[in-house]
């Protein structure tokens, strides 16, 4: 199930793109008018058809099934329109309604303009914590974002928030928090039946004895102690700037950053338009494209569906594993 995203943006072409490749076992949540245009311009010849709920998806190579979505006004490439908001969220309530139900097998969700939502009184801050509000469960460290190429697995501690919050929001319950989850999840999504998990220090050298900062001495160290008298593998601190090339890669399943930056920056230098984000912690499948809605490019037929590709390849793996898990 893929949800619209912003109409405004580029999410509707990079579907059409992936669909084009040979990616098939989709639904896509939009206006069929909208779509179609959209085709057109892009040159890609669609044949769709429209079905009422995702029972009804019948697999069929040549044509796209589309689930309508009707905008109050018709979207205008690089122009979002605050009166399609309350259709944008709609349409990720339901789709994730399908999800919990088993009628979708998993969510992939294209980018939505936060700005927009906001106007229409959406009270969350993003994608997640709206799809975490919509989830039966909530363990401890979730809902937790990951992200994801064929390389790299990372996760960091803390978000959206200014570098100079960051040391207060590190704690050692919040890190073992985030690593009994992430721990969880690469053994039952990923099939990783010993996780090793690679935790950065917070400061250069990771402190360096402490002449750097106590923060890494003082709270990471403690919380991988504990970590590892609860039986899960996990390694650190571990200084930022030589965790990341190949060789080092190659002795750890996933890496806890302590901030944004820290984990992102060399993910997207590996793989920028490949990397998929994850959402762990949910009752339901989801992932999504590593990138905003592109309304700069929105209309231009440039955009690349490569994230997004790796995104449903991701949510079908992580979707499998599930079922095989629960089976």
């Amino acid at each position: 199930m893929i949800t619209p995203g912003e109409p405004a943006g580029i999410g509707t072409e990079i579907a059409l793109k992936a669909w084009q490749t040979g990616i098939n076992d989709i639904c896509l949540m939009g206006s069929p008018e909208h779509i179609a245009k959209t085709a057109q311009l892009i040159g890609i010849k669609l044949d769709f058809y429209e079905i009422s709920h995702p029972s009804l998806y019948n697999y069929d190579a040549s044509a796209l099934a589309i689930i309508p979505v009707p905008w109050h006004k018709m979207p205008i490439a690089g122009s979002p329109n605050v009166a399609n908001a309350p259709q944008i969220i709609e349409a990720i309530r339901q789709a994730v309604i399908w999800c919990q139900s088993g009628d979708a097998a998993g969510l992939v969700t294209n980018p939505i303009q936060k700005a927009s939502l906001y106007s229409a009184g959406f009270a969350f801050p993003g994608h997640t914590e709206y799809l975490a509000s919509l989830s039966t469960t909530a363990p401890p460290g979730g809902p937790m974002m990951m992200l994801a190429c064929d390389d790299l697995k990372v996760v960091p501690a803390t978000v959206h928030i200014a570098l100079n919050k960051v040391p207060k929001k590190i704690t050692i319950q919040l890190i073992i928090e985030k690593c009994t989850l992430m721990h969880k999840c690469l053994r039952d999504q990923f099939k990783i039946s010993q996780p090793r998990i690679a935790i950065c220090g917070l400061n250069p050298h990771a402190g360096e004895d402490s002449k750097m900062g106590k923060e890494d001495s003082q709270i990471i160290v403690p919380a991988i102690r504990q970590l590892v008298a609860n039986g899960i593998n996990a390694t650190g601190p571990h200084p930022a700037d030589t965790l990341f090339h190949t060789e080092a890669r190659k002795t750890y399943d996933a890496v806890l950053g302590m901030y944004h930056d820290q984990v992102l920056t060399p993910l997207k230098t590996i793989d920028f338009f490949g990397g998929v984000n994850i959402t762990l912690g949910l009752s339901f499948t989801r992932t999504s494209p590593d990138h905003g809605t592109g309304l700069d490019i929105a209309g231009s037929g440039i955009a690349r569906p490569d994230s997004l590709i790796a995104a449903i390849k991701m949510a079908r793996k992580l979707a499998r594993n599930k079922s095989e898990q629960t089976s």
